[in-house]
């Protein structure tokens, strides 16, 4: 699960992230991290929408840097 300072760095440096739900590239989420909470975290995608994921989805930047469970 990605860590409470992983994702304070992604936000306040407005990292583009993507999230890899499953092994299927089709279903990555692409955006900017807007909030969280203990179980979920907000990203706000590029055509403005607010999705709600799980926290134990795999976030990583998306130029294709350090990733983390």
């Amino acid at each position: 699960m990605i860590t409470e300072e992983q994702l304070d760095q992604y936000r306040l440096n407005g990292t583009a992230i993507r999230v890899r739900r499953d092994e299927h590239e089709s279903n990555d989420v692409a955006g900017i991290i807007v909030a969280w909470d203990d179980t979920h975290v907000m990203v706000r995608k590029r055509n403005r929408r607010i999705v709600k994921l799980n926290r134990a989805y795999r976030y990583e930047p998306a130029d294709g840097g350090e990733a983390s469970n």
